[in-house]
């Protein structure tokens, strides 16, 4: 079990053992009601410790971060491959091929899962945390928490300059002005189960775009996402009038071009929510999307 280590500073000696959980190392308290039920949860200087304790300057306060309980739900262990970029402790980062959903879904039963593949590598109580996910079409990078508290930390900062994300992707067309911010709320589309619309009662939702190269009728693009609203990337480009390429929900699907969305979570940028380290990855673009342009062009 993974914990966190803090010695108690000066200015914080008569604070309660709850108070430096949540304003200091940011516990929800459902997450500190789990702890106090754990033989081991919470100790101060080497012994179990209740919420109330309070401290003194140069106390040793030790908390597990992972989780005491087995998955909710149980997972179906596939032997798909799914490539490990890094890891640690925490968490891990996973370069997610085409054709893989996050998780099991009633809509793609016997879809291959990011969750199956990890169960089938690390057991079937490894518990699955997935912090951004991707559409089954698209590619690249994706991080996974090992525990409901580093799963909490990163999601906040998902959507802030603390996690930065950064796609490759391929439309149809170009987009004219060649750069620039596409800011659109997007909702439900009513007409449909699964797809996406521009609506003016839609959530919020930002994207920065930068056409890197043109060739036979496509540009390769830089998608940047202020936020994360379902196909958000792929409704936005269609917006512009350039759906993706291969886009069979938003524009027109054309398989001997390529057989899926092309889009790939290129390159992820963030803080590790426990050592504070600057974490920094790329994934390679995938084949089917770099054949679509000369071998080469660097992208």
């Amino acid at each position: 079990m993974e914990t966190i280590c803090k010695t108690i500073l000066p200015e914080e000696a008569g604070s309660t053992v709850r108070h430096i959980l949540k304003a200091e190392l940011h516990f929800s308290s459902h997450a500190i009601s789990r702890l106090t039920r754990a033989e081991t949860g919470i100790l101060v200087n080497g012994r179990r410790a209740r919420t109330t304790q309070v401290l003194r300057a140069g106390d040793n306060l030790v908390v597990e971060t992972g989780d005491h309980a087995p998955p909710k739900v149980e997972i179906a262990p596939g032997n798909w491959p799914l490539p490990i970029i890094w890891e640690d402790g925490h968490l891990l980062v996973v370069n997610k091929p085409a054709g893989m959903t996050a998780h099991a879904s009633n809509f793609l039963p016997d879809t291959p899962t990011v969750a199956g593949a990890l169960a089938w590598q690390r057991g079937p109580n490894f518990i699955f945390h997935p912090v951004n996910r991707l559409d089954k079409g698209t590619t690249g990078l994706m991080v996974i928490a090992k525990s409901g508290y580093v799963h909490d930390r990163l999601r906040y900062a998902l959507h802030t300059t603390q996690f930065y994300r950064e796609y490759r992707a391929i439309c149809i067309g170009c987009p004219s002005p060649p750069s620039g911010v596409i800011d659109a709320p997007i909702g439900r589309n009513t007409a449909s189960t699964v797809a996406r619309m521009i609506r003016p009662d839609g959530s919020p939702a930002v994207t920065h775009y930068e056409v890197l190269s043109q060739e036979n009728g496509l540009s390769l693009l830089r998608l940047l996402p202020e936020t994360g609203r379902t196909h958000q990337l792929r409704v936005h480009m269609a917006s512009l009038g350039c759906p993706l390429a291969g886009d069979w929900l938003y524009g027109i699907e054309d398989p001997a071009l390529i057989s899926r969305p092309a889009l790939h979570s290129y390159a992820l940028r963030m803080a590790h929510p426990v050592t504070g380290e600057l974490l920094s990855f790329t994934a390679p673009v995938p084949v089917d999307m770099l054949r679509l342009f000369q071998p080469q062009l660097h992208i």
